[in-house]
C-alpha cells in the first residue's frame, strides 16, 4: 500500500500553528506513526498535506513530505493496526455520544416531557452525530473494530428519536395542542 508521509517540527511558540497542523493532520485521518505522519496515498490528500507543508514552512517551521511504502510487511501491518487504533478511538467516543443521546431520550420520557421543543433539541443532537459520523467515516483509513457497533447505535438513536416523536405527536394530540 502507498503511504504519504510527513515529518516536521516548529517552534514552540507561538503554538497556535503547531495546534494548526496537528488539526489539519487529524482531520485529514493522518495517524502519527513513530514521530512522523501517515496517510494512504490519494491525489487530494497529497495536495491538502502539501498546502499545510507551504504553511508550516511559512510559519518558521521544517517539513517533509514524501510518498512511499513501508519495506517491510510487519511495518506495514503496524502502520495499519496504528491507524486503526485511531479510527477506533473516534468511533469509541461517537458510540459513548450516541449512548447518552439514548439516555436523554429515555430521561424525557420517563419525566413525560412531551413538547414539541424536545424534539427538536433531539433532533439537532441526532444530527450532530451523524454529521460526526460523516467525518470520522471520511477519515477513516481502515476498519475500525467499534464502526460496527457504533452504526448499530446510531440507528437505534433514530429509532429511539422516532418513537419519542410519535409519543409527543400524540401527546399533543391527546391534548388538542397538535
Amino acid at each position: 500500500m502507498k503511504w504519504i508521509f510527513l515529518s516536521y517540527s516548529m517552534p514552540t511558540k507561538p503554538s497556535k500553528y503547531r495546534v494548526q497542523a496537528w488539526r489539519q493532520l487529524k482531520r485529514l485521518g493522518a495517524v502519527n506513526f513513530q514521530n512522523v505522519w501517515a496517510i494512504p496515498h490519494a491525489r487530494e490528500k497529497l495536495q491538502d498535506l502539501e498546502k499545510l507543508t507551504t504553511d508550516i514552512r511559512s510559519w518558521k517551521g521544517e517539513a517533509f513530505l514524501t510518498v512511499g511504502k513501508p519495506l517491510t510487511e510487519d511495518d506495514e501491518k503496524r502502520l495499519l493496526a496504528a491507524a486503526s487504533e485511531a479510527s477506533n478511538e473516534e468511533y469509541g467516543e461517537l458510540l459513548h455520544v450516541a449512548e447518552d443521546f439514548l439516555e436523554e431520550i429515555r430521561m424525557e420520557t420517563e419525566k413525560k416531557n412531551f413538547i414539541f421543543a424536545e424534539v427538536e433539541e433531539n433532533e439537532e443532537e441526532l444530527a450532530k452525530i451523524k454529521k460526526w459520523l460523516a467525518k470520522v467515516e471520511k477519515r477513516s483509513v481502515c476498519e475500525a473494530p467499534l464502526r460496527k457497533e457504533t452504526l448499530e447505535k446510531i440507528r437505534q438513536c433514530e429509532k429511539a428519536l422516532e418513537d419519542f416523536s410519535q409519543l409527543v405527536f400524540d401527546h399533543l394530540h391527546a391534548k388538542g395542542h397538535a
